[in-house]
């Protein structure tokens, strides 16, 4: 895929030996380690040699391959979404960090661990909205625990102490000497936070910051054109297409094989009669004709959704019921620079994200305001059924996640971990 710019491993090395730097952060290319990638693997050895966790990103791995993997010196991972495979990892000397997200929802399934092994648990809330960051994120997994009768300590163990030991992080413990670092609760049943304080100092009382906020340019590399409604046509004459399954509350997908719907002229198009809609991946740092495939279970009646938090690279992603609405979609985010929109026929709605295309610059609130009406709209007026939308829509560019994903550079086989064709050739 193409990116704005790449950290290789000398830079890794240098930024490992950085006292400010605490760990390496998720190795996500876990076929790259399962292949002994050399460039991937001086990057975990640098951390090694620091003396620093290194944290993992491997949804749906097992057995033989979890033990390799985690003999790279990979210590943690917060993919799982079976307890077998938490327990193979487990085994494998690994730490379970135990996710409730937006779109990946975990704790359903692997809240067991806290029982069986309270040491080796830690809650994340990795891929959060604002919407639902608004509510709540880790008091909100605490809360659940308690209330299935685990352990208090155990669950507050996950919570915090085992992170703060695992990362080394200079956190205060409440003991003797430390540095001041707590929240207030009401009490353990509501677990409502009335107040935070860090080295001493009340950073936010009753759900407000007190931490005044800095002005700041924002950083921004979108340097790609508009893009024309005929960039989207795909001709073919292919009996069959791969189209990329999403699967509510994961990150991987499935392969399918599908006959495409076909328009008077021949062309392949969305068919939201089958859920199999158009999906198109576009370049934002330079110019290049849009990457094209086909998804299903986006569940889109009408209309199309793009964004440009799409990870890993953060290029445009769209899916849409038609072209037209497609283009003008992206186009909307071309004029903005990135962020979320949706659009059907003359109507849109754009959250604008002038950070990198991916923050705003707007008070957290007043994001969250915007984002819960485009999130309503979606799922109201365009028909998705999924529970959170554009959150499932940032992954479908990750490529290191099996099977089936879509680049600007074109649709790639995470299983075989090679690009692949749209259409399936006839045997």
């Amino acid at each position: 895929e193409t990116s704005g710019d790449q950290i290789d491993s000398a830079g890794v090395d240098y930024l490992m030996q950085r006292p400010d730097i605490w760990y390496l952060a998720e190795v996500m290319n876990f076929p790259g380690v399962l292949a002994g990638d050399g460039e991937l693997l001086k990057k975990i050895e640098s951390a090694r040699r620091a003396g620093k966790p290194i944290d993992g990103h491997a949804p749906g791995l097992r057995g033989k391959d979890v033990l390799k993997y985690a003999s790279a010196g990979i210590t943690t991972d917060h993919e799982c979404f079976t307890l077998e495979e938490a327990l193979d990892k487990i085994a494998a000397g690994m730490k379970i960090q135990i996710r409730e997200g937006s779109a990946a929802r975990n704790f359903d399934a692997l809240h067991p661990l806290l029982a069986t092994h309270p040491e080796k648990v830690m809650f994340c809330s990795d891929d959060k909205h604002p919407d639902s960051l608004a509510e709540g994120h880790i008091n909100l997994i605490v809360k659940r625990a308690l209330a299935l009768g685990y352990n208090m300590y155990d669950v507050l163990r996950a919570a915090s102490k085992n992170i703060r030991d695992h990362y080394n992080l200079p956190v205060g413990m409440l003991q003797e000497g430390d540095p001041a670092d707590f929240i207030c609760v009401n009490n353990l049943d509501e677990l409502q936070v009335l107040a935070t304080y860090i080295g001493g100092q009340k950073v936010a009382d009753s759900g407000k910051t007190l931490i005044k906020s800095v002005a700041a340019e924002a950083e921004n590399r979108f340097h790609a054109r508009h893009v024309d409604v005929s960039e989207f046509y795909i001709e073919s004459s292919a009996a069959q297409i791969k189209v990329i399954e999403a699967l509510e509350g994961q990150l991987i997908t499935n392969c399918l094989l599908e006959t495409p719907l076909r328009d008077a002229s021949g062309n392949c198009v969305s068919d939201p009669g089958r859920d199999i809609l158009k999906m198109a991946v576009v370049n934002r740092y330079r110019q290049s004709p849009p990457a094209l495939a086909f998804i299903k279970n986006m569940g889109l009646k009408s209309g199309a959704v793009a964004s440009s938090v799409a990870h890993d690279s953060h290029n445009i992603v769209v899916v849409g019921c038609n072209d037209t609405d497609m283009a003008r979609a992206v186009n909307l985010l071309m004029k903005t620079r990135g962020g979320l929109c949706a659009v059907r026929g003359e109507e849109d709605h754009v959250l604008p994200l002038p950070v990198a295309g991916l923050m705003s610059t707007s008070d957290a609130f007043e994001v969250t305001e915007t984002y819960t009406a485009l999130d309503k709209y979606v799922k109201e007026k365009l028909g998705s059924p999924l529970r959170a939308p554009f959150m499932t829509l940032s992954f479908m560019a990750l490529l290191v996640i099996p099977s089936l994903k879509l680049s600007d550079l074109g649709l790639f086989d995470g299983d075989r971990f090679c690009f692949t064709d749209l259409f399936e050739k006839e045997s």
